[in-house]
C-alpha cells in the first residue's frame, strides 16, 4: 500500500536511471522514500520488448551511510516493482514516497494511488472523492504536478467525455500504459 504525507518529503539524495518501454526514467529517493520519477526521454513509440533496466544510480547529495543505505533500498525496490508492473506482473506498488507538495496535492495524489489498476477517472471524479466538488481546476493542477509519474498513476486521468487528455509526457505514453492496465 502506498500513502502519500506532506510530511514525509526530505531532499533526495540518490538518483537513478532506469531503461523502460516507454523510455529512460529519472527516479529520485530520500531515506524516507521516493520523491521523484519522471521521464529524461520518452520513445515516440512504447516499445514492450525493451527491459526496465538500470542504468546508473549517481549521488546528489551526501547522507550518513544509513541514510544511504536506505535511499538505496528504497531505489532497488521501486526498480523491481516496475519491472513487474511493465511485464504485466503488477497491478499496485507498495512503496514508501515522499513527495514533496501541499496537503491538498497530497491528497489529490493519494485519491490516484487510491483508484484501482485497469480503471480511470476524471478531475471532477477526483474532486468529488476529495470532498472539494467544485475544485476540479485545482485537482487538474495537482495531477499535472505529480512528481511521481505511473507509480502515483496521474496517466488514469481521462477527460469527462472519456476522451485521453494532456499528459505530461504524452499522449503515446499515457496511452501505452492504459492499454498495459487493460483500460
Amino acid at each position: 500500500m502506498v500513502n502519500l504525507n506532506p510530511a514525509q518529503y526530505q531532499a533526495p539524495l540518490l538518483q537513478a536511471q532506469v531503461a523502460s518501454p516507454v523510455g529512460k526514467i529519472i527516479m529520485r529517493a530520500s531515506e524516507r522514500g521516493l520523491t521523484h520519477l519522471t521521464m529524461a526521454s520518452v520513445l515516440a513509440e512504447p516499445d514492450a520488448n525493451i527491459q526496465t533496466a538500470l542504468i546508473e544510480v549517481e549521488a546528489i547529495a551526501s547522507g550518513s551511510a544509513e541514510a544511504m543505505f536506505l535511499t538505496r533500498l528504497h531505489l532497488i525496490k521501486a526498480i523491481k516493482q516496475l519491472q513487474e508492473y511493465f511485464a504485466g506482473q503488477r497491478v499496485s506498488f507498495d512503496l514508501p514516497l515522499a513527495a514533496k507538495g501541499t496537503e491538498f496535492q497530497h491528497q489529490v495524489w493519494q485519491a490516484l494511488v487510491d483508484m484501482p489498476y485497469g480503471s480511470f477517472c476524471s478531475y471532477s471524479d477526483i474532486a468529488k472523492q476529495i470532498a472539494r466538488p467544485k475544485a476540479v481546476r485545482a485537482v487538474g493542477a495537482a495531477n499535472g504536478a505529480n512528481p511521481i509519474a505511473i507509480i502515483v498513476p496521474c496517466h488514469r486521468v481521462i477527460g469527462k467525455s472519456g476522451k485521453l487528455t494532456g499528459y505530461a509526457h504524452g499522449l503515446a505514453m499515457k496511452q501505452y500504459l492504459l492499454d498495459l492496465e487493460g483500460v
